[in-house]
């Protein structure tokens, strides 16, 4: 059991029960909770005002924490080793029953120490960026708390700006890479890592 800050025990405390959280990642602020639990993740559709049949992606500490929702091939192995903790979410085959779609899951390990500390404490959480749905993200810990008031039971905020662009999603599950948003991490740095994915040269209409 790692040694939490009151805050950081709190929010632990908070998504384990179900209540929704706000924390900072590598790229946006993140509103998120229990990942299995039904009613905890209706909660965060509710608040941004997402339209269910949106997924949830769900963050992780470790390579090994996304092996128990997802399941890795040779080539998720390669990209989560290289590119882990950062901003690249993986959309990989499911591997065990987090909610949403029953199929699939996107994954990511967040290369922020405040989310790690979290996600380590927690376990999985399911995850989406802290804004209103079809808006940009908020900035600052008064913009999100004007967002989500009493709605949000813990608000973990940092005092300099995040990085501010969304993560980069490539769908592993259904066959050829394929990259589905080109965010903060650039399609050359996956080519690199799968250069025998020539899918990943014709997907930019996809991005």
């Amino acid at each position: 059991m790692t040694c939490l800050s009151g805050p950081l025990r709190d929010a632990a405390a908070a998504a384990r029960g179900g209540e929704l959280i706000v924390f900072p990642t590598d790229t946006v602020y993140g509103i998120g909770t229990c990942p299995d639990d039904p009613a905890a993740t209706a909660k965060v559709f509710e608040a941004k005002r997402r339209p269910r049949d949106l997924e949830l992606p769900v963050l992780v500490a470790t390579v090994n924490a996304a092996r128990a929702v997802a399941v890795f091939d040779e080539r998720a192995d390669r990209l989560a080793s290289a590119l882990w903790p950062g901003p690249l979410t993986l959309v990989l085959p499911r591997g065990a029953d987090v909610g949403g779609d029953p199929t699939t899951v996107g994954v990511r390990a967040p290369h922020h120490p405040l989310a790690l500390a979290l996600l380590a404490e927690t376990g999985p959480l399911a995850v989406t960026s802290a804004n209103l749905s079809g808006s940009a993200p908020a900035e600052t810990c008064g913009e999100l708390q004007a967002l989500f008031g009493g709605a949000v039971a813990v608000y973990l905020c940092q005092e300099g700006p995040l990085d501010g662009v969304a993560s980069t999603v490539i769908d592993l599950a259904h066959g050829p890479a394929t990259i589905i948003r080109e965010g903060s991490l650039p399609r050359d740095a996956l080519v690199e890592i799968l250069p025998e994915e020539s899918s990943l040269l014709d997907s930019r209409s996809s991005s």
